[in-house]
């Protein structure tokens, strides 16, 4: 009986140590992995997000080992898309009033406050026309270039300027209504347009970081709808745990970092506590 004791005890200790050495050599990406049923993750978010958003997304996957299937595209059409038949499994979305309808249509669980925009005035390097304010903007002969055909931002800088009273002068000003902030911003660069108001985030890409000036305006200023953005975990997540292990990273001290590096308020900071508070960005 003992020998066979000891023999089972042996083989016990043996499957141990393997068991220890395999977790050893998986390396924690793939610890974590395990953790979930499913080894991929459907997020969608609205385009303004998207270089937030791919930084963000490849440390997940390295920490975790998951695949996160990302889409980031047009704000209207993607909510328009998810309140009738389309399917994704964690949504962040700009503007308020989206996140609360899909949770009053029951196609989102949940959702949190995950960061919020901020406008900014541009100007070439140099500033040539020596724009300090946004009532700046309106004095005769200061050429200017508005994105007021894109949408949301277009609907936010036409509320700044009617916020300050100057919409009608600076709209006299405005060399042609652009549809593409992207598109727009090299005709800053050069010197086409001598400002522009446009989101913090587009001074922070690459390829145009460095090369405007940048000038805050005052908050009291900003119109309050297209500056929340939400994270929600959608009812189609086929893996309830790693959607909100998932929601839990971007509202980590690690991804807020990194909104705010690119040009966001973070949701979790103190401003960004402000304007949750403000703004009543709480689930329903």
């Amino acid at each position: 009986m003992e020998e066979k004791k000891d023999g089972m005890e042996r083989r016990t200790f043996l499957k141990t140590m393997v068991a220890s050495t395999a977790a050893a050599t998986l390396g924690p990406a793939l610890l974590h992995a395990r953790q979930f049923q499913a080894d991929s993750l459907q997020v969608w978010s609205c385009g303004g997000l998207s270089e937030a958003m791919n930084i963000m997304n490849t440390r997940y996957e390295k920490k975790t080992g998951i695949k996160i299937a990302y889409t980031g595209a047009f704000a209207a059409a993607l909510g328009k898309s998810l309140l009738g038949g389309a399917v994704t499994e964690v949504f962040c979305g700009r503007v308020l009033k989206l996140a609360k309808d899909l949770r009053a249509a029951e196609k989102m669980i949940y959702f949190r406050p995950l960061c919020f925009t901020e406008y900014v005035i541009i100007t070439p390097l140099g500033n040539p026309s020596g724009i300090k304010t946004v009532q700046d903007m309106a004095r005769p002969g200061v050429p200017v270039l508005l994105p007021l055909d894109a949408s949301p931002p277009g609907s936010a800088m036409m509320g700044i300027l009617k916020q300050a009273g100057i919409d009608k002068a600076v709209l006299a000003n405005n060399l042609r209504r652009e549809t593409c902030v992207i598109k727009m911003m090299p005709q800053i660069i050069d010197g086409t347009g001598k400002a522009s108001i446009v989101e913090r985030r587009l001074t922070r890409i690459p390829k145009f970081e460095g090369k405007v000036e940048v000038i805050p305006i005052p908050e009291n200023l900003f119109p309050p709808g297209p500056l929340t953005f939400t994270v929600g975990v959608m009812k189609y997540a086929k893996d309830r745990a790693l959607a909100d292990d998932y929601v839990n990273y971007l509202c980590s001290d690690e991804a807020q970092a990194i909104f705010e590096r690119q040009g966001f308020i973070p949701s979790y900071s103190d401003k960004g506590r402000m304007l949750v508070e403000k703004l009543g960005v709480k689930d329903a």
